[in-house]
C-alpha cells in the first residue's frame, strides 16, 4: 500500500498485501479504512492528515461465511462503511465504530465490485460489477453482469469524492 502526497513523493505503508482495494478515509479525517480482499476484513488505521502517517491497524469488521470478498467501498453521510462483496452478489452496510453490519443490498449478480453514491443529492448508491470468469451457464444465470447498478430508496446519503491536493 502505497500513497502519493501534494508534492508528488511517494510513501510504502504496507509490504505484505495481496489484493488491494477499497479505500476511505471516516467523515473526520482521522480514521483511513482499507480492504486487503484475501484478508476478509476490512481495516481501520489512525490517520494523521498533517503527515500521512498511518498507524495502530485494526479490524473494523471480518467478512462472515457466504459474504464473499470484501471489494470497494465507501462511506455515507453518517460515517458507514459500504462494501461490496464480490462473490457475494451483496453491498454490505457497516458500522465501523461497533463492527456489526446494519443492512444488506442483494444484488441479481455475484461478482459486486465496488460502490458510491452519486445523484443530485448524492442518495443513490451506484453498485459496479463483473463478468469476467463467469461460465456460460453463469452468464446465462446472471445475464447483468458487468452492468453498473443504481439503488435507490435507502433513507442515506453519500458525499462528494475526495479530490487530490496535488
Amino acid at each position: 500500500l502505497y500513497s502519493v502526497n501534494s508534492e508528488y513523493l511517494v510513501t510504502k505503508h504496507l509490504s505484505e498485501v495481496d489484493i488491494s482495494n477499497g479505500l476511505e478515509w471516516s467523515l473526520d479525517q482521522k480514521t483511513f479504512f482499507y480492504i486487503d480482499s484475501l484478508a476478509l476484513s476490512v481495516d481501520a488505521f489512525d490517520y494523521n492528515s498533517s503527515t500521512g502517517h498511518l498507524s495502530n491497524r485494526r479490524v473494523v469488521y471480518h467478512m462472515e461465511e457466504g459474504e464473499g470478498l470484501p471489494d470497494g467501498m465507501t462511506i455515507d453521510a453518517e460515517g458507514n462503511l459500504w462494501v461490496a462483496c464480490y462473490n457475494g452478489g451483496r453491498v454490505i452496510r457497516i458500522d465501523p465504530t461497533t463492527g456489526k453490519r446494519l443492512q444488506t443490498v442483494s444484488l441479481p449478480v455475484m461478482k459486486t465490485t465496488s460502490c458510491c453514491f452519486g445523484g443530485p443529492d448524492y442518495s443513490d448508491l451506484y453498485v459496479t460489477s463483473a463478468s469476467l470468469g463467469l461460465s456460460k451457464s453463469e452468464r446465462n444465470q446472471q445475464p447483468l453482469s458487468g452492468n453498473t447498478f443504481r439503488v435507490k430508496g435507502l433513507g442515506v446519503k453519500g458525499l462528494p469524492s475526495h479530490s487530490f491536493s496535488g
